[in-house]
């Protein structure tokens, strides 16, 4: 869908508007219209788009295994805390290539985490995992692989993800201002991506179904060319990465 806001700043409104006219916004209310603007848009095209895309019926996909359940509830939850990341940089930095890269990721992973809550809700599934992340990276039965056989990477669920921001994290992003807040979305959304690559690559070997081996092999590589631009956008603004994992 071709996006419907230009990256760069609205234009000012006029000083003195026509007679009658309903008063433009502030410049301190612009940057929260716009962020709901994005969103409302994306939850009504992205709600008739992602159902016109997956078939109804099942017929053309076998049944899904643990991993395309397990890595669309994970994957989901992973995908709305870099939303709400991305959120908060569109609406608050003045900078005009992290209000691009945020604009990019915010549409982008809406509209794969509305794909893949349709998935879970076709096939019956919670949306929410339950007992701790990546279980299914350990399951017996996500043994079958598309690309060669490989052992399971681990030996049971976790408390957390790989990458994910703490509380602390996203409420010192939202307090941050000017160029550090800048940096810290940068260095968080970057580790968050790091993060996520272990349960791509694990989806794309031994997912079941096409659609979802597809989505995370687009995911990956997406994510790859982000994981780029970050990291020189940081060296850019005379910052580092944060130390993974």
């Amino acid at each position: 869908m071709p996006p419907l806001l230009s990256h760069s700043d609205p234009r000012e409104p006029a000083d003195d508007p026509p007679a009658g006219s309903a008063a433009p916004a502030r410049p301190s209310q612009r940057p929260a219209l716009v962020v709901l603007g994005v969103i409302g848009v994306l939850l009504i095209g992205f709600a008739l788009g992602v159902f016109a895309r997956i078939p109804l019926d099942g017929s053309s996909e076998p049944n899904p295994n643990a991993v395309d359940i397990g890595f669309s509830q994970d994957m989901s939850v992973h995908h709305a805390q870099a939303v709400e990341m991305a959120g908060v940089a569109l609406a608050e930095s003045d900078d005009p290539a992290v209000k691009s890269l945020a604009y990019d990721i915010l549409t982008s992973q809406q509209n794969q985490l509305g794909r893949m809550h349709a998935w879970l809700q076709l096939w019956g599934e919670p949306l929410l995992p339950t007992g701790g992340y990546m279980g299914w990276m350990a399951e017996p039965g996500s043994a079958h692989s598309h690309g060669g056989e490989a052992a399971p990477e681990h030996t049971g669920p976790v408390p957390t993800m790989p990458g994910m921001a703490s509380q602390e994290d996203l409420v010192a992003l939202r307090q941050a201002t000017g160029t550090a807040q800048d940096v810290l979305f940068l260095q968080l959304m970057l580790r968050h991506h790091l993060g996520g690559v272990p349960m791509t690559d694990y989806a794309v070997e031994r997912a079941e179904t096409a659609g979802v081996r597809d989505l995370a092999e687009k995911m990956a590589r997406t994510q790859s060319g982000e994981v780029t631009l970050m990291t020189q956008m940081l060296a850019a603004r005379g910052a580092t990465p944060l130390p993974y994992p």
